[in-house]
């Protein structure tokens, strides 16, 4: 058994990143909402409890408050932001509204020598105070500490950023060390799990794959499974760890839906059946799909529509597998938390997955979904430790409802047929162009990313179908051509990310080449919003 951090989930956005933090210290964490029973709480063996930020005002009537429990349990515990505020009402402090909010960077000074913070800092200030760049979010601040706490941690806004209580092993921190832009928050959350609380670190994808194998083995059986085969990474990987596990008892079905990137049949096609001997039944949809995306433009209801078709789809073909008690699904931590999956008081939805949210009842399978726990990270390290191919482990990651929502609007079969052919232009020219000194010099890139291509330097990349027309000028004749957005993203952890900064060469080499090689569009431009406030798909 892995010793366990227990993190509960107030509703903030980034939850997933402090679980994200502490896998990456190779120590095993689960998320479950704040409402747990005291119980669960009790018997839950945790070596440490964390408690989340989230959007509520802590002062403000009946808001969420941790089970007693946690501040029972004998267990070191950690209060973030919101769940700092709460720790400090529910233990004898007291909160208020602050006057001046903290949204974005700060410098905060730690104070009496605590555990947590000892020998972390970012710079040294000529007074000789240790200081961290943090990331803040927050209005309400702690106006007095509990019984037993001292101050951790400060800046001029917020007097008390962070407070200890020692021999408790009770810590809270105003800032959200979870997430990149606090620099030292890797390190201090470490800090915690292993030094505070004492968890091993024994938490590896090998060792995750035995694990897994036992597991979806002692679930099916000698039952069959259907697994949806998208080509992506999550489930490709989720197909491979499965046929670890049961062979032949795994059919997949890879669904053309006709809204596919170019060529992308074949290549499933070659890579499964062809190389990795696993059954794949390939079922051509795009005549249904496209039908029944006709004259809808809502993203939610393309998704939905897609999503029902899907379920459709699987329905018949399970139909044809007497044996077939399961449809197993590559879903994944981040699906989960923009769906809002993870309790009745998770964080607040951005939008639905197709894989996300349960079955039918008309669908008669169980569902089997062993990446559910894991971000993408670790399931690109679980690819490699089953031994599946660099180039597909790495690439990057594709939407199950394809290019359906990355055609902005109606879906038309002349608009996907247009974008796949950007998109592969796109891609290719990304996988050609390596980045170089210059680029270096110019602060695209890092020394050591010289001779990378631009592909890998990006963590997601892709083109978007404009429906609308723009006036363009070929030859000596006047155009009236569809547009193409190009979208490519930075990101560790694809809860937030980064527009990246591409060389303006390869851009141009870019746009050309989609102008002149793809009739019907006569105009690309380039994205340059983060996440947040955009998203990382446009839809």
């Amino acid at each position: 058994m892995h010793d366990k951090i227990l993190i509960l989930d107030f509703g903030s956005q980034v939850t997933q990143l402090i679980a994200r933090r502490i896998r990456e210290a190779h120590v095993f964490c689960e998320i479950h909402p704040y409402d747990v029973s005291e119980d669960f709480v009790r018997n839950y063996g945790a070596k440490g409890i964390i408690l989340s930020g989230g959007p509520n005002s802590v002062i403000d009537g009946d808001t969420p408050r941790a089970p007693q429990a946690v501040f029972e349990a004998g267990v070191p515990v950690l209060g973030i932001c919101y769940g700092m505020q709460t720790m400090a009402e529910q233990l004898g402090g007291a909160c208020e509204n602050g006057t001046i909010r903290e949204f974005g960077y700060a410098e905060i000074r730690a104070h009496g020598h605590t555990e947590l913070l000892r020998d972390i800092e970012d710079f040294v200030t000529p007074e000789g105070h240790g200081m961290l760049k943090v990331w803040m979010s927050h209005g309400d601040k702690v106006q007095k500490m509990p019984e037993g706490f001292k101050l951790m941690a400060s800046t001029p806004a917020c007097p008390v950023a962070g407070m200890a209580d020692e021999t408790r092993r009770f810590y809270g921190v105003q800032f959200h060390p979870e997430v990149t832009h606090t620099v030292q928050g890797k390190a201090l959350l470490e800090r915690f799990v292993v030094g505070i609380c004492g968890a091993r670190q024994d938490w590896v994808m090998g060792d995750y794959i035995t694990e897994a194998v036992e597991n979806i083995r002692k679930q099916v059986g000698d039952e069959e499974v259907i697994l949806g085969l998208s080509g992506g990474v999550d489930s490709s990987v989720a197909a491979a760890l499965i046929h670890r596990a049961i062979g032949d008892q795994l059919t997949c079905v890879f669904v053309d839906h006709g809204l596919l990137r170019l060529d992308e049949g074949q290549k499933v096609m070659d890579m499964f059946a062809r190389n990795l001997g696993v059954k794949v039944i390939q079922v051509d949809a795009s005549d249904a799909f496209l039908g029944k995306l006709a004259g809808v433009t809502d993203p939610e209801r393309k998704r939905k529509i897609i999503g029902a078709e899907f379920v459709e789809v699987f329905q018949a073909e399970s139909g044809k597998l007497k044996s077939a008690k399961w449809l197993a699904q590559g879903t994944i931590y981040p699906d989960v938390i923009e769906s809002a999956g993870k309790g009745k008081n998770a964080a607040h939805a951005i939008k639905s997955h197709h894989n996300v949210g349960g079955l039918p009842d008309t669908l008669h399978l169980k569902l089997l979904e062993p990446l559910t726990e894991l971000f993408k990270d670790e399931v690109r390290e679980l690819g490699v430790a089953l031994g599946l191919p660099r180039e597909m482990v790495y690439r990057h990651p594709f939407p199950g409802p394809g290019l359906g929502v990355r055609i902005l609007g109606e879906v038309k079969s002349e608009y996907a047929d247009l974008l796949r052919r950007a998109d592969d232009i796109f891609i290719s020219e990304l996988r050609d162009t390596v980045a170089s000194a210059h680029d270096a010099a110019a602060g695209l890139c890092t020394a050591e990313d010289i001779g990378k291509s631009w592909y890998d330097l990006t963590s997601q990349a892709f083109a978007v179908f404009l429906p609308v027309k723009s006036v363009g000028v070929m030859g000596d004749g006047r155009t009236y051509d569809y547009v193409v957005a190009l979208r490519a993203v930075q990101t560790t952890d694809f809860m937030t990310a980064h527009w990246a900064h591409l060389p303006h060469e390869l851009l141009g080499t870019v746009s050309n080449r989609i102008i002149n090689e793809v009739r019907g569009i006569n105009r690309v431009v380039y994205d340059i919003s983060g996440k947040p406030p955009a998203t990382i798909e446009w839809e």
